[in-house]
């Protein structure tokens, strides 16, 4: 299998995450959207990462459909067993994407459009998503821990909220206050010092 995707991409580094602690082999091609655009095209026309593109061939688009297509392959899924707690799982999950989301809507508008046709009224919308969406993760980490002693015991949500963290704070170093997420930020620290994470660095 091959994922192609740069890793500053939250997307494509939650799918890289992913195949660590599913422990399935994998070629990295570390194209760019913008400065690979043709090789990308090649590959995937709709020039859309991540792309894993699978042993017979066929090209998987969409971190979340990937990720399962995974847990098929490695026989384990990134998910509790218990309906209950899988819901929840699936909420966070849910809510680490919306906070991805807004967060490269963000940056797009940023570093892609040009000042005069920047649409102060929708980057204020994305802003306030993305503060709501953080807001709503640090509220559910504080009403119960997500598991994470052990790589076995990282699942999607807790896999999602830390590479949506890291990208956050990373390309939006003035978007957020850590210190009103405090259990978020202990949550994505002590993540990316698991190997797992330092084997595929948002850097």
């Amino acid at each position: 299998m091959q994922l192609v995707g740069m890793l500053d991409s939250p997307y494509v580094r939650r799918v890289a995450v992913a195949l660590q602690l599913l422990e399935l082999p994998y070629q990295h091609r570390p194209l760019s959207v913008f400065r690979d655009a043709e090789a990308m095209s090649r590959i995937n026309p709709v020039i859309k990462v991540p792309a894993l593109v699978c042993e017979d061939g066929q090209v998987l688009l969409d971190s979340t459909l990937i990720i399962a297509y995974l847990e098929e392959r490695a026989g384990r899924e990134l998910l509790p067993t218990e309906a209950a707690a899988r819901l929840r799982e699936r909420r966070l999950v849910g809510l680490a994407l919306v906070a991805c989301e807004k967060a490269v809507q963000w940056v797009y508008e940023r570093d892609l459009r040009p000042p005069e046709r920047l649409y102060v009224p929708w980057l204020e919308r994305v802003q306030g998503q993305l503060a709501a969406a953080w807001r709503s993760l640090e509220q559910a980490l504080a009403e119960a821990p997500l598991p994470h002693g052990a790589a076995a015991d990282v699942g999607q949500a807790a896999l999602s909220l830390a590479v949506a963290w890291r990208f956050t704070r990373q390309l939006l170093p003035g978007a957020l206050d850590p210190a009103m997420y405090p259990r978020t930020q202990a949550l994505a620290d002590a993540l990316e010092a698991m190997p797992a994470f330092r084997a595929v660095p948002h850097d």
